[in-house]
């Protein structure tokens, strides 16, 4: 698997297309058949973990409840907080089982003008990254996204499934 970022990413079109469509997280729960790109690797009853349509690093993947939550600490009890943790942490821990990583990152992003549904991005750093391409570099689809077809996806998705059973 070629590792190299060399996938340029239209950012301004990025931005555009959230900015003035719908909640892609609630299209995917919906079963939105625009949104097969993200391949299903982990669902409950409130949550849903799905391989990213823009990775920047192997195994890079996403996770949410299925409701329409938009604040991380605001708009979830201390134990819907703790349940959608629980599913994060387990998957990361799937995900780090199949997928060689140095360190895994987990961070909540998005904003009220664009990707307002709240999740957790699960980012694992290939091992051997180059300091300086580690953290916000590593995260940033700014920089590149890797040569990713949909048979590494769908081939990835399994492994972690698997790995969840």
């Amino acid at each position: 698997m070629d590792l190299e970022r060399n996938i340029p990413f239209d950012v301004q079109a990025y931005q555009a297309r959230v900015k003035s469509s719908p909640c892609f997280i609630c299209a995917i729960v919906a079963g939105d058949p625009a949104y097969t790109e993200e391949q299903i690797v982990y669902e409950d009853a409130r949550h849903l973990a799905f391989l990213s349509r823009y990775p920047t690093m192997p195994g890079y993947l996403l996770v949410s409840p299925k409701q329409h939550i938009e604040h991380v600490v605001r708009d979830l009890d201390e134990d819907a907080y703790l349940d959608l943790m629980r599913v994060v942490r387990k998957v990361a821990l799937a995900v780090e089982s199949v997928v060689p990583s140095e360190r895994t990152y987990l961070l909540s992003l998005g904003s009220q003008q664009g990707n307002s549904h709240l999740h957790w991005h699960v980012a694992p750093l290939p091992p051997g990254t180059p300091y300086e391409k580690q953290q916000y570099h590593a995260l940033m689809s700014e920089n590149g996204l890797i040569h990713w077809t949909r048979a590494q996806a769908e081939d990835l998705a399994a492994r972690v499934r698997q790995a969840l059973a």
